[in-house]
């Protein structure tokens, strides 16, 4: 199986196993991620989701072989199959879940999307990226959006244009993931983020979540008044009450189902 699915203490972790082909992914796989990511979202029993892979790589990108097959398609067959990674990156970047991503090895092109859709991407000083479709006549159209929001026009414009490599370093530094540790903490890092992401509210978290895709755009006082009206909508939220309840008590809070 192209894509292996898990629960571990509520946690979804969708794991990446074509190791022989750098995890590429084609259709099938895209199809597989996008399914796996929305039933995982819609579960009340799962409170975050962990996306990770077997063997060398993270994702090497686009699977030959699917693009061979795509040189052969009509624009509305591509545009097609274009939608579908699309959707992909939507389901990722709207779950209303916590997201997570487990980087090690290398992640070329369309995986860098997954990485930029995910809240929490933690990666190795070894792991290598790069945006590398204009090496071979292509844009990277899709994943573009999340992309530059995670790094930044200025920075987006150098390495898509040059599709030149980049260290875990630098890809911290650009934005695109949160932290480096040693392949040997790599495991512990996500623990610790897992276990973080545990101790909130479900229903906080998905709102919290809702609430910084609202604001990702100009100040206005449109934004200004939905801030407060989401806020007022959260405090008067039955997990809104007993966190504060909690608090007031000392105690530890019962949150309820998302």
């Amino acid at each position: 199986m192209s894509l292996l699915v898990s629960h571990e203490d509520r946690v979804a972790v969708l794991t990446l196993n074509r190791p022989e082909l750098h995890n590429a992914f084609d259709d099938a796989l895209i199809a597989d991620l996008t399914a796996a990511y929305r039933e995982a979202g819609r579960d009340p029993q799962v409170r975050a989701i962990l996306l990770r892979a077997n063997g060398a790589s993270f994702c090497a990108g686009a699977d030959l072989n699917w693009m061979r097959r795509m040189a052969a398609y009509s624009e509305a067959e591509n545009r097609a199959d274009a939608e579908r990674l699309g959707a992909l990156m939507q389901v990722i970047d709207t779950c209303p879940k916590p997201t997570l991503a487990r980087v090690h090895g290398s992640a070329f092109a369309g995986a860098i999307g997954l990485i930029a859709c995910s809240d929490i991407a933690v990666t190795v000083p070894e792991a290598l990226f790069a945006v590398t479709e204009v090496r071979i006549g292509l844009i990277p159209a899709v994943i573009s959006p999340y992309l530059v929001r995670a790094m930044g026009v200025r920075q987006a414009r150098r390495y898509f244009l040059t599709a030149e490599r980049f260290s875990a370093e630098t890809a911290c530094a650009l934005g695109l993931v949160h932290e480096v540790v040693p392949a040997e903490e790599l495991d512990g890092a996500i623990a610790r983020h897992l276990k973080a992401l545990a101790a909130g509210s479900p229903a906080a978290l998905a709102a919290t979540k809702d609430l910084v895709a609202a604001v990702d755009h100009p100040l206005s006082g449109e934004v200004i008044a939905d801030t407060a009206r989401r806020i007022a909508a959260q405090r008067a939220s039955a997990d809104g009450r007993e966190g504060l309840s909690a608090f007031l008590e000392k105690r530890k809070p019962e949150w309820g189902q998302s």
